[in-house]
């Protein structure tokens, strides 16, 4: 059977979705000795990069089933997931999901403290982790016992032993992930079996892009966008790697070892790339970059378009030619999976932080703070209607309601749209600075025009405060390797702005890396950033 045929028998399912997408690809028992899944570290009896087929996969996730069930984990019992590598979170999420249980997974780079403050609010029944992260909550209590070691659970234990599939229902919760938490404790957010595999259901029924037939995941594996990317690549019988860090430097090395045809992963890595000197890398079998979180900024979707190379059709008939495609979007842990796309190119000119139109799925507007919905050209919060919407936050009803209004769920996201319907992002609105007057400053749209009229600075942050009764703006700048740091690029910075930004401007400062507070999936702080900045200007 083609691979047109399992993607359509699984499309067509309704009973198929993000908890049971294993069980019902064995079921088909099509292609299962194909190589499938690849991870970058050891596990059970595979290599790093050594694949695994569909029948080894569903071997090692009913190992992991078996061994959990006799732990006593039942359907709907919430596991966290501390750990590393992307094969821990990936394998025990399925085998989670087997079980009908809902695992939690948590980033690695979260802190001790908001790790345990935010496994306290989940009421988790125990906690999966490795070496590494037991060391990181000692002292803390997480309010929930740990589970045995992540990396011994599969041996011994005999998948023969694994209890027959939980049978989901379309709400059923499947997995909890959480915010970024670039503002304070992340948000725990439930996602069900349906709303993980809306998007997946959709993009069956269409053409299978270039590229998306062999994917490195340079995605956070705790992420509900691995999860979807994982299930894609298992109802589409795709090829996927998946990384367990994102850095530039380690993504690269990915790419030239690989060679995958496709990369998805978050504007965060986008910008590290942009720090490298992509002529200098064997790059040639990327066709597709595919982002998803927040939207990408021109000046690194132009240096990756760049690289890479894609077939398209010739007077000659088909042919590959130098340049790649970037499909960006905007999309967020509680959206479930991007509801915007716009695909960039060698020649393609829509930027200033377009992402598209909607997904068709995506019944979306642009509102005004009593709810009402804005006109184009007009600023507001983004309001969503998709099947993809996560259920709401865990154990947090509040929040859940207040981020409701009209049927629409509140993104935070402050856009408009133009005449011909394409969406434009401007900033999140707790980024956003009132300046009196009917006037916004936008920082994220301020980044993103700095970074495009000045080709040496790599990467842009703008920190907006409000100082002596008036809002005042630093501009903090990464550069290339080979740009003057002690050059004066105030000029060029606040021509680069809108008028009443510029207006704005106190300083413009070269800073380096480690000057700009990252949250676990590579977002800046900006709200610790302010803190920190004004700290440190007050002490001068």
């Amino acid at each position: 059977m083609s691979t047109r045929n399992i993607r359509a028998l699984l499309a067509a399912d309704p009973q198929v979705g993000a908890g049971n997408v294993l069980t019902s690809r064995i079921a088909l028992g099509i292609d299962l000795d194909e190589p499938l899944l690849t991870f970058d570290t050891a596990v059970d009896d595979h290599a790093g990069w050594q694949p695994f087929t569909l029948r080894e996969l569903d071997r090692s996730v009913r190992a992991r089933a078996a061994a959990l069930h006799a732990l006593g984990i039942r359907p709907r019992d919430p596991v966290v997931v501390y750990a590393s590598d992307a094969a821990d979170h990936v394998l025990a999420f399925l085998a989670l999901a087997r079980l009908g249980a809902i695992p939690a997974l948590l980033n690695p780079h979260l802190d001790g403290d908001r790790a345990s403050r935010y496994i306290q609010r989940l009421g988790a029944v125990g906690i999966l982790t490795d070496p590494a992260h037991t060391a990181v909550l000692d002292g803390y209590d997480p309010g929930a016992p740990l589970l045995p070691e992540i990396g011994s659970l599969a041996v011994g234990a005999d998948p023969e032993q694994a209890p027959e599939p939980y049978r989901h229902w379309h709400d059923d919760p499947v997995a909890i992930t959480h915010s970024s938490g670039t503002t304070g404790l992340p948000k725990a957010v439930l996602h069900s079996h349906d709303s993980l595999y809306a998007a997946i259901r959709h993009r069956l029924a269409l053409p299978r892009p270039q590229g998306s037939d062999r994917m490195l995941s340079a995605l956070p594996a705790p992420h509900a966008a691995t999860l979807i990317a994982v299930n894609l690549a298992l109802s589409s019988q795709a090829e996927i790697a998946l990384l367990s860090a994102q850095s530039g430097a380690g993504v690269l090395d990915a790419i030239e070892s690989w060679q995958p045809r496709g990369v998805i992963g978050f504007a965060a890595t986008w910008a590290d790339l942009a720090h490298h000197d992509l002529s200098t890398r064997q790059l040639d079998s990327v066709a597709l970059w595919w982002n998803t979180g927040d939207c990408a900024h021109e000046a690194h979707i132009r240096r990756l378009i760049a690289a890479g190379s894609r077939e398209t059709s010739t007077r000659a008939g088909r042919a590959r030619v130098p340049g790649s495609l970037f499909v960006d979007g905007l999309g967020s842990t509680e959206m479930g999976h991007s509801h915007f796309f716009i695909t960039h190119g060698p020649g393609t000119e829509r930027y200033g932080r377009c992402v598209g139109k909607p997904h068709a799925f995506v019944d979306c507007a642009v509102l005004a703070p009593d709810g009402s919905a804005l006109g184009p050209g007009e600023v507001g919060e983004l309001g969503t209607r998709s099947p993809t919407l996560a259920l709401g936050y865990w154990n947090d009803s509040l929040t859940t309601h207040r981020t409701r209004v009209r049927g629409y769920f509140l993104t935070g996201d402050l856009m408009y749209r133009d005449e011909e319907g394409y969406y434009y992002h401007v900033d999140r609105a707790v980024d956003s600075v009132d300046l009196g007057g009917g006037q916004r400053l936008f920082t994220a749209m301020s980044e993103e025009r700095v970074l495009a009229a000045c080709p040496d600075i790599l990467d842009c942050t703008v920190v907006a405060v409000r100082s002596g009764g008036e809002v005042v703006t630093d501009v903090l700048l990464q550069l290339d390797g080979a740009a003057d740091p002690d050059a004066d690029r105030t000029k060029e910075v606040t021509a680069a702005l809108d008028p009443h930004t510029a207006a704005t401007v106190r300083q413009v400062l070269v800073v380096s890396d480690d000057r700009i507070p990252l949250g676990p999936t590579g977002k800046v702080r900006k709200v610790l950033l302010r803190e920190r900045h004004l700290a440190s200007v007050a002490a001068r």
